[in-house]
């Protein structure tokens, strides 16, 4: 058998494009427990059945493989804290994110754009995770846009639409690795690390190829800033973006968060927008700005 290289292949499985859910239970004392899984999938109607995967390194593992119910929380646009909650964090992760109690006391995510509660069909070893299959004894779904992951990013269909629709010229990332963050040098001044000649329909994949063409690796994630600037007549469209560590890059420099408010930067638009972020920072509460470099509306993630 041909030895496939397992970096590879989840580079390769992690190019389809998935929903976000967060997969919840209670173990055997009551306590609520639940992990982030994009191997989420619909099975049957009739019966309503659906699965998900949870894998053999969830300290919940044996908790899902044995429990009789369980919840499916399809998450929205904005709730990547959420995801990252369950996906990593050691502590109580329900302490940090609003829920409520549905069928069967089941844990449901507030905000959730759908969520099912189910009765445990049928569980089945697959290699490095278990086939978890459920049946829909109860669901709830409104209306808005799930949150979707492909490439080990997430993205957000329905803001960035909006964003495609406006055109943009310029785009750019904020690329935090730490507490610092990258700016480039323009002229005296600072800004973003930022990519010319975006199409409609393709700002994360220019700014992708433009990082790349710059030795610049950082997972984009969700659109954090669109407007556009009298100044310079041009729309930008800000990505948050992060990456592991500081690396070395051309005419680009790491310079401390706290550092963002006494920095002059390119234009009046920018300044606004890296100073808002430094203070976001601070709280760990981001959100999605839209109208020009003066005015506009701030859009929680949450």
């Amino acid at each position: 058998m041909t030895t496939l290289d397992p970096r590879a292949l989840r580079d390769a499985f992690g190019s389809f494009m998935t929903g976000v859910t967060v997969v919840t239970t209670r173990d055997e004392n009551g306590v609520p427990v639940g992990f982030t899984a994009n191997s989420f999938s619909s099975v049957s109607l009739d019966p309503p059945l659906l699965l998900v995967c949870p894998g053999k390194f969830l300290s919940s593992y044996e908790v899902f493989t044995d429990c009789r119910h369980f919840a499916v929380n399809i998450l929205a646009e904005g709730q990547q804290e959420v995801s990252n909650t369950f996906a990593g964090y050691k502590g109580d992760r329900f302490a940090k994110v609003p829920h409520h109690n549905g069928e069967h006391d089941l844990p449901l995510i507030d905000g959730a754009v759908a969520q099912f509660c189910c009765e445990t069909h049928q569980a089945i070893p697959a290699g490095d995770h278990t086939i978890l299959m459920g049946r829909v004894l109860e669901f709830s779904h409104v209306a808005g846009d799930g949150l979707g992951y492909v490439g080990g990013s997430y993205f957000s269909l329905g803001l960035e639409a909006e964003m495609d629709a406006k055109v943009p010229t310029v785009c750019g990332a904020i690329i935090t690795a730490g507490d610092q963050v990258l700016l480039e040098r323009h002229g005296a001044a600072f800004r973003p690390v930022q990519v010319s000649g975006a199409e409609t329909g393709g700002q994360r994949n220019r700014l992708a190829q433009g990082l790349s063409e710059r030795g610049i690796h950082a997972r984009i994630e969700q659109v954090y800033s669109s407007f556009n600037d009298a100044e310079t007549k041009l729309q930008y469209t800000f990505f948050l973006a992060s990456a592991d560590q500081p690396c070395a890059s051309t005419n680009a420099q790491w310079v401390p968060v706290a550092n963002l408010p006494n920095l002059t930067f390119a234009t009046q638009g920018i300044h606004h927008m890296m100073t808002r972020f430094a203070r976001e920072v601070q709280t760990g509460d981001f959100a999605l700005y839209l109208g020009d470099a003066e005015r506009g509306d701030i859009h929680s993630f949450r």
